[in-house]
């Protein structure tokens, strides 16, 4: 009889320990994602199969030699992108497609691979979540202009949401260095 209840508290202790150690892991998902974790559970619908796609995130971003930018070529894009802006005044579309280019030369530049949208926004993710919404709709409304189906308050919104992205890769060189994929 004691045998079964050492082995009832044995299960009961192995079951506490693995759903304690999930919901830590769940927590630094969180932690690290942020508001990107919510929107991926959202999508997702499942808590399992979002927390999965997150770590497979992290996990192929760990592979990526990214690195800070020199302070020159900061200096460089910060002057590119004040220039943008300025020619967003006469020129709204044709900036937008230019602030599109400049984020992706950047991205190039510090070590992400840049060949498809929705993995550079996935990339991005791992390092930036609290601002790869903006990247997302950003693009939206960019791919909209292309379209011509962007009025110049679409643009506007287009510039605000790719500066938030921009001012997040160029300052980003300190939490770079410091900042560990856990």
């Amino acid at each position: 009889m004691i045998w079964v209840l050492v082995a009832i508290i044995v299960v009961l202790l192995c079951v506490v320990g693995f759903l304690v150690a999930r919901q830590r892991r769940s927590a630094q998902l969180r932690e690290v994602f942020g508001p990107e974790y919510d929107r991926v559970v959202q999508e997702r619908g499942d808590q399992r199969a979002a927390e999965a796609e997150l770590r497979e995130r992290r996990d192929r971003r760990r592979e990526y030699d990214i690195r800070p930018l020199e302070e020159s070529a900061r200096e460089h894009y910060a002057e590119r992108w004040e220039d943008t802006q300025r020619r967003f005044v006469d020129q709204p579309a044709s900036a937008v497609a230019e602030a599109d280019g400049l984020i992706g030369e950047v991205m190039r530049e510090r070590g992400y691979p840049v060949e498809d949208f929705d993995q550079r926004a996935a990339d991005l993710s791992v390092d930036h979540p609290e601002v790869v919404e903006h990247y997302r709709s950003a693009h939206a409304l960019s791919v909209a202009n292309g379209d011509q189906n962007a009025s110049t308050e679409d643009l506007r919104e287009a510039m605000v949401h790719y500066r938030a992205l921009f001012a997040d890769l160029l300052d980003d060189n300190a939490r770079t260095e410091m900042k560990e994929i856990k």
